[in-house]
């Protein structure tokens, strides 16, 4: 009666657990901490978008139960943003689901298609419900290179070669959470080709599909011809409008996938409450000049803080898309691995990251910065770093921290 259930058995202590009781820890002594761990955008929701759905909550008509694969309209909404945006055609009927966010989405159609002994192809590090909404379902992962290129193309092909049963599925997330990467629809057509080829589903995260910051917007798989016949892509209203805790996002795409992920839902949800679903609608349908304006506000942060890095003697690549930057650790902290590094950082220069190694075993040399703080707040982390990274804080090879982060 004490062993953990089967599922739980499978989940591997949660990485982060480790710098979140740290940080709780200085909070409670009245420490003032930067948070730059969590991807929680702090700008408020537009006021057009939240006078909507506080119109709709005075209709107790919208007080009811919902529909599980959402409001007529809000699907009809999110096949209106794919044609303006990618010039995808979708049937709202058929071809769009609207999820409690994208993690929901993506952990439901894992229990839908996924059986015991499946394996699925997941980049290493990538976001962590990419890896264990499947194995929560029961599936196995094996891991591919992370990165739009070749290297990947080529170990989906060797895996589906040599895996036995041949994989299912396979996730990609461009612009990438955690390592910002962007793939280019030029990748995206040879990678439909090679799925096509191999009978394999494409399961796509597009969740910053608007936050970039070049000239080229960054596509959707489902611009190339024929992979909608393999393919279902997931976004969420979460960064695109800073709706986080709205719990919005859609999947859109494949119909018999679609199909599955909505019949499953059917039997767990009734979805999101209406008048969220209606202000969602207003969101997608209304003015659009909101997320210019929050694309440059999360530019001028990144302009900022990889400048202060740089200054203090940490130099992180710019990224070109999503909230994040991917910071590789130091090298004289190194061998600390990424929740040791995070740890010493909180302790010294009371900012807190996310480790690398809570993406997979491959980001352990790496930590994640979010961009979800003031021009103001993230200079005080800068300072601190600053201090922290000119004194003499590098710990020596045999430093307990060392062990506890492996």
């Amino acid at each position: 009666m004490t062993e953990d259930f089967h599922r739980i058995r499978r989940l591997p202590p949660y990485v982060f657990a480790e710098v979140n009781a740290a940080k709780a820890k200085a909070r409670a002594a009245a420490e003032d901490i930067v948070d730059l761990g969590m991807g929680n955008p702090d700008s408020p929701t537009p006021p057009h978008i939240v006078a909507k759905l506080i119109e709709a909550v005075q209709d107790p008509r919208t007080h009811r139960y919902s529909q599980s694969k959402g409001i007529p309209g809000l699907r009809k909404a999110l096949a209106g943003y794919y044609a303006r945006r990618f010039g995808v055609k979708l049937d709202p009927e058929t071809e769009v689901v609207a999820t409690l966010g994208s993690k929901e989405g993506l952990a439901n159609l894992a229990q839908a298609i996924a059986s015991p002994g499946d394996t699925i192809l997941v980049p290493n590090p990538s976001y962590p419900i990419h890896q264990f909404g499947f194995i929560i379902a029961g599936a196995s992962v094996r891991s591919i290179p992370y990165t739009p290129d070749d290297s990947m193309l080529a170990a989906i092909d060797r895996a589906v070669r040599h895996s036995v049963p041949a994989p299912t599925a396979l996730i990609v997330n461009f612009p990438s959470n955690p390592t910002a990467l962007v793939a280019s629809i030029e990748f995206y057509r040879e990678l439909v080709a090679l799925c096509r080829k191999h009978e394999l589903f494409i399961l796509s995260d597009l969740a910053y599909a608007e936050l970039y910051y070049g000239d080229v917007p960054p596509p959707s798989v489902l611009e190339v011809p024929g992979a909608k016949d393999i393919t279902v892509e997931f976004t969420s209203m979460s960064k695109t409008y800073n709706m986080p805790g709205w719990r919005m996002g859609f999947a859109a795409g494949n119909p018999r996938l679609i199909a599955a992920l909505a019949r499953v839902k059917s039997y767990l949800d009734y979805g999101a409450f209406t008048p969220i679903q209606v202000a969602a609608t207003a969101a997608l349908n209304g003015p659009q000049d909101c997320i210019a304006e929050m694309r440059a506000l999360y530019k001028d942060r990144r302009e900022v803080l990889v400048k202060g890095l740089k200054a203090a003697g940490w130099d992180v690549p710019a990224p070109e898309a999503s909230m994040f930057l991917w910071a590789p650790i130091p090298e004289r902290f190194r061998h600390l691995g990424s929740v040791g590094f995070s740890k010493l950082l909180l302790e010294k220069a009371k900012v807190a990251v996310a480790p690398g190694l809570g993406f997979g075993e491959h980001g352990d040399e790496h930590v994640r910065i979010a961009l979800v703080e003031n021009n103001h707040r993230i200079r005080q982390a800068l300072r601190g770093i600053r201090t922290f990274l000119s004194g003499d804080n590098a710990a020596p090879a045999d430093h307990p921290e060392s062990a506890s982060a492996a």
